[in-house]
């Protein structure tokens, strides 16, 4: 008989996700900030947005291309890839509406190539802010990044997802509310997730089951917040199915995998991926959140066997 120690590693079935750009310049994108647009002659405004949106789909496309070249089938797109677009002098939502056509190309050219694409809005969207601007401001991004994917001709549902970390501290009934307010076309995509300082696996997979919307369980944020030894305590195995179940598709499942610099307690993210959570391994799309982007992903692939590499 074999001794353990000669038996095969375990093949890991994960399909690994890009986050918004590369450590190179092959995949990034351009902005504008409001001080410059500010600066700008009125008539001057329409046409600078429409050359930059313009460009930022062409580099878009571009990035789709990579991705297939390097075997990625799930990327997250930037948040910023239409700066002022929901400003509200209305100029940049307009643009937005002329390129209809270029917009929905993206969609396309992702399902073409198989792959996924999702959003993450920053940390400052609280749905279930005590203040009442502060919510009302974050349901109306959420609503526009929305919209935005529909332009793009991508599904309205969790397939494409917008993922939200889940907000203030103790007002998770506050947020269920919240996301029962939203678009229907936002809701239907919404996601979120644990972070962690303030709200953690156990609460968000609470308002998940509550609300009816998916859990992506980030397994480094749950032992930051927990204290937990690493990622092979058994909780995170038990959260990574919970969180599944949540999914309409359980083929639809996404989590977020990042390790710390300095041990698993660092919530700074490493350059590369130090340890693959045992729990992870039959988790069908897991977004690399490490600061060596593509160079993270070869690096995995290049030390663990993963189904189709």
């Amino acid at each position: 008989m074999s001794d353990a120690a000669d038996a095969p590693s375990p093949v890991c079935q994960s399909e690994l996700g890009l986050v918004c750009m590369t450590t190179t310049d092959e995949v990034r994108f351009r902005t504008i900030t409001l001080k410059s647009y500010s600066a700008l002659p009125e008539d001057a405004r329409a046409p600078r947005l429409a050359e930059l949106y313009a460009d930022n789909l062409a580099r878009l496309l571009r990035g789709l291309e990579f991705c297939a070249r390097e075997r990625i089938r799930l990327f997250r797109m930037s948040a910023h890839l239409f700066p002022l677009a929901d400003y509200a002098d209305g100029v940049g939502w307009a643009v937005l509406q002329g390129l209809r056509a270029d917009l929905a190309r993206v969609g396309q050219r992702a399902r073409a190539l198989g792959i996924r694409l999702l959003i993450h809005p920053e940390q400052f969207i609280v749905l279930n802010s005590e203040r009442p601007e502060v919510a009302a401001t974050s349901a109306r991004v959420l609503a526009f990044h929305a919209d935005v994917l529909d332009l793009m001709d991508l599904p309205a549902s969790a397939w494409a997802p917008i993922i939200l970390h889940a907000g203030k501290r103790g007002r998770m009934p506050e947020l269920v509310q919240a996301i029962a307010a939203l678009p229907a076309n936002a809701r239907a995509r919404l996601a979120l997730e644990n972070d962690e300082v303030s709200v953690g696996a156990q609460d968000v997979l609470g308002v998940c089951r509550a609300a009816g919307v998916p859990m992506v369980f980030d397994a480094h944020h749950h032992v930051v917040k927990e204290k937990l030894p690493d990622q092979e305590d058994a909780s995170v195995r038990a959260f990574t199915l919970e969180a599944r179940a949540t999914w309409p598709d359980p083929a639809w499942q996404i989590v977020h995998l990042s390790s710390g610099i300095e041990g698993p307690h660092d919530r700074r993210h490493a350059d590369l991926i130090s340890v693959y959570p045992s729990a992870y391994l039959d988790v069908p799309w897991v977004e690399v959140e490490a600061k060596g982007k593509e160079t993270a992903i070869r690096d995995l692939r290049a030390r663990a066997p993963f189904v189709g590499r």
